[in-house]
């Protein structure tokens, strides 16, 4: 029977890559899972079911709620979205490493309901990077990227209750790093008692 799988949290600033960065980490290792949030919201043109989104009626999500079956959940512009906690624990019960794309607010609810979980915050080196990179994308106008960077400012606020801030300078070295981390994290000691047990045991055995 696989291990249990790892439960990791990953948040960052708009405009930080942190969406590149987990694709790569998908793209380049197999023991990873992203998290498929439910959603109010219409499917877009050639999303999939079960592959970005469940699509749920606002019912169906309200039932959600009421049942315990969301890890987290938020509205944004009308819509809900949220973490089905079945779909999470089954991937984790499979051995896999279960991420959670998620703004902070959601990344210290999960850290509540679960404090095993491994929070990472992505970031790029400075401000002013983070400022050019939101200037570079050419898809939003000078208010929407002055709201960003204001926002980020606010965020900036709840780094330090992260695990990890990994720097987003070198797509490949932070993709490298940020696997390193989580598989580092497998080796925790408060992570391995049933094998720290039998090793006693046996110590105990062998020794008498």
């Amino acid at each position: 029977m696989s291990k249990e799988g790892l439960l990791v949290v990953v948040s960052g600033f708009s405009g930080a890559g942190k969406g590149t960065v987990m694709k790569e980490l998908l793209d380049r290792y197999d023991n990873y899972a992203l998290s498929i949030s439910a959603t109010t919201r219409s499917p877009r043109p050639g999303e999939e079911e079960g592959k970005h989104y469940f699509y749920k009626t606002k019912e169906e999500f309200q039932r959600m709620i009421q049942d315990g079956a969301l890890i987290e959940y938020a509205s944004y512009v009308d819509n809900y979205y949220g973490t089905p906690r079945e779909y999470v624990r089954e991937q984790r019960l499979a051995g896999k490493d279960v991420i959670l794309e998620i703004e902070i607010q959601g990344a210290l609810k999960v850290k509540e309901k679960f404090p095993d979980a491994l929070l990472l915050f992505i970031t790029p080196p400075s401000a002013a990077e983070l400022k050019r990179r939101l200037i570079g994308r050419g898809t939003e106008d000078e208010e929407t990227i002055a709201s960003r960077l204001k926002r980020a400012g606010e965020e900036a606020l709840g780094i330090e209750q992260y695990d990890y801030l990994i720097i987003n300078d070198d797509l490949d070295a932070c993709v490298r790093e940020t696997h390193q981390i989580i598989q580092m994290q497998h080796q925790r000691a408060s992570g391995n008692m049933d094998l720290i047990r039998r090793i006693q045991k046996e110590l105990t055995e062998i020794s008498s």
